[in-house]
């Protein structure tokens, strides 16, 4: 497994980033927290293009230390901006055969325009592209450049709705077939439960927790950069069908979930994240209310989330769900590990696998 190893400070005015991890890479890792935590400036220190003071070493690489800058053309990494970045003065067919020859890759160029789907646009200037067609051009780009890590500062915020539906299957594909690790930052919540395989978070320029996305996501006292009113969980599904009414029944093994999602055909296996403030918790089932999912549940654990709340962990057929509920709630309901309830999903968002 691919390692990066950081241990960097940079001071800036009224500013100081200071990590001191060991990543190990695989899939696609998240990098999230609240803005000005420091996660654009990591990915540019990482891809080199800012320096820090400390050291940095890539699959036992040394990137820098006190000694040597290893600069970013000879890191091999590839960056995703935002904004593309695209090269104004090419078309679109000249912007991959910049990176292809540099790279020695000009025999992958055909595979790259089909597999995103770029065969209309290569005579087209990039300053005509939309940002979601920009976004295409950019992430074939990187892929042409041979890199060893892909580098995306937030790639989705600047399109709509409808493009960031086609780039972020993209993202999925390059995290599932590419095989070349990635390091994500986004705001997101739903877009880190959608694509992550583990998660970095940040905070004030420290990194607070690192882990498995669900597990990390799971967190409410332990991860500040969540903030509680956010974390929740990823629970795997399988889409059985519609359900009526414009609904999709899906189905795993805490029981059966509707959604006004489609996200499918029958047998698509997808991941729906529910925040943990989402989860109310009843002793028998509720009758009159307008919540179309309620599970049966046991409680697994409880423990304090600050001096009001309380989080309770409940087992749905052996899948964790996190609910945050008052004290006095969890007092009144006489809740303790082992009490039999019933959760109820005020709100579930797809998460597509």
């Amino acid at each position: 497994m691919t390692g990066l190893d950081l241990d960097i400070r940079l001071q800036k005015p009224g500013f100081d980033l200071d990590i001191r991890r060991s990543l190990p890479l695989t899939g696609l890792t998240a990098i999230f927290g609240p803005s000005g935590a420091g996660k654009s400036t990591l990915l540019r220190i990482i891809a080199g293009f800012e320096r820090a003071s400390g050291c940095i070493s890539f699959a036992g690489e040394v990137w820098q230390d006190g000694r040597r800058f290893v600069p970013p053309h000879r890191r091999r990494v590839a960056t995703v901006f935002q904004q593309p970045r695209l090269f104004d003065h090419l078309d679109v067919a000249g912007n991959l055969a910049y990176a292809a020859r540099r790279a020695g890759q000009s025999g992958t160029m055909a595979d790259m325009i089909e597999r995103f789907a770029l065969g209309p646009l290569l005579r087209r200037r990039t300053a005509t592209l939309s940002g979601g067609e920009a976004q295409r051009v950019a992430l074939a780009r990187a892929l042409l450049t041979a890199p060893r890590l892909i580098l995306m500062d937030e790639p989705v915020a600047a399109v709509d709705l409808g493009r960031r539906d086609e780039i972020l299957p993209l993202v999925e594909a390059l995290r599932d077939e590419a095989r070349i690790p990635v390091l994500y930052v986004s705001h997101s919540l739903t877009e880190v439960a959608r694509l992550s395989t583990q998660v970095l978070t940040l905070a004030a320029g420290k990194a607070t927790a690192l882990g498995p996305s669900d597990e990390i996501l799971a967190t409410i006292t332990a991860t500040p950069a969540l903030s509680g009113e956010e974390a929740g969980s990823l629970l795997p599904a399988r889409v059985h069908g519609p359900a009526g009414d414009g609904l999709t029944e899906l189905h795993f093994p805490g029981g059966t979930i509707l959604t006004p999602d489609r996200p499918g055909p029958p047998g698509t296996e997808v991941r729906l994240f529910v925040r943990a403030r989402d989860v109310m918790i009843a002793l028998a089932p509720p009758e009159g209310l307008s919540a179309l999912n309620i599970l049966p549940a046991t409680v697994s654990s409880m423990q304090p989330a600050g001096p009001a709340a309380v989080n309770v962990v409940l087992s749905c057929g052996g899948v964790a769900i996190s609910a945050r509920i008052t004290a006095r709630s969890a007092r009144v309901l006489a809740l303790a590990p082992g009490s039999t309830c019933y959760a109820i999903l005020k709100s579930v968002a797809l998460a597509r696998d």
